[in-house]
């Protein structure tokens, strides 16, 4: 598999629904699917989730992570 690094802007209401889709994986303890520019995504619920912050230069970044690694 190829390393890949992607940044990708959404609308409010896309954001908001993709936030809301991935709530209800992490509160049901149901695997989280998403595409991202073209690639679909499976988020296992071993997933774990972490809130970045980010400072400098006067610019703030807040980035909502979820972590996990392939199984053999």
């Amino acid at each position: 598999m190829f390393d890949r690094d992607i940044e990708k802007a959404y609308s409010n209401s896309e954001f908001v629904d993709k936030l809301r889709r991935l709530a209800d994986s992490i509160e049901s303890g149901e695997n989280f699917e998403i595409q991202i520019a073209g690639e679909r995504i499976y988020v296992p619920d071993r997933a774990t989730f972490n809130i970045e912050h980010e400072r400098g230069d006067g610019d703030h970044e807040i980035e909502f992570q979820i972590k996990w690694q392939d199984q053999d």
